[in-house]
């Protein structure tokens, strides 16, 4: 090696090592708060809740609902994300045909603190309508009478308790889930939630 060349490495290494020295001293005046929030997104490899819910919505409005729906629960995580994610999730697993996670994912979307009550109506909604297309008429009519108390004009909410109550309950295995223990635990949990979210 030459010595216009080892000077001019030397003076690169002198370069790069103010560099690091600058950017470390520009780190030191960062309060430590953020910077740990900083590192444990870096390390933890979560994206923030708006990028994964865009990602989630761009994919969504595409038809891959599969996708959209992993992308809206990594959004979820974000507590200022959490309705809208578990939310969207819930309607993209029910686009996808999953509506057993569909139902669990809105349940999730109610237990959440921050739901607002115009969010709840609306996520009790959805709730409603996938366990009606499962044919489990009493959990259905329990979320829709939910529903009655909290909006009493909420869409067709009404009339669709006349029609379930109308209904004749058939006790075969897929429309007689509504009366099995699982069904009554569960709809018992949900019934909790929203009795002690208001």
């Amino acid at each position: 090696m030459n010595e216009t060349n080892a000077l001019s490495l030397a003076q690169e290494n002198h370069s790069a090592s103010n560099r690091a020295s600058s950017e470390n001293e520009d780190i030191a005046t960062i309060p430590k708060g953020p910077l740990q929030a900083l590192e444990a997104t870096a390390s933890t490899g979560t994206p923030d809740g708006h990028e994964a819910y865009e990602r989630g919505t761009a994919l969504k409005n595409v038809g891959l609902f599969r996708q959209a729906a992993e992308h809206f629960g990594k959004a979820a995580q974000d507590p200022a994300y959490a309705v809208k994610g578990f939310a969207q999730m819930g309607l993209s697993l029910r686009k996808s045909g999953k509506q057993e996670e569909a139902v669990k994912t809105f349940r999730l979307a109610l237990q959440v603190p921050s739901a607002s009550s115009k969010e709840q109506v609306q996520i009790l909604y959805l709730l409603g309508r996938t366990l009606e297309s499962l044919w489990r008429i009493p959990e259905a009519l329990e979320v829709y009478r939910w529903l009655r108390r909290e909006a009493p004009q909420y869409r067709d909410v009404a009339m669709r308790i006349e029609s379930l109550s109308t209904r004749p309950i058939h006790t075969d295995n897929r429309q007689g889930q509504g009366d099995s223990p699982r069904a009554q635990q569960a709809l018992q949990m949900w019934q909790g939630i929203l009795g002690n979210g208001k």
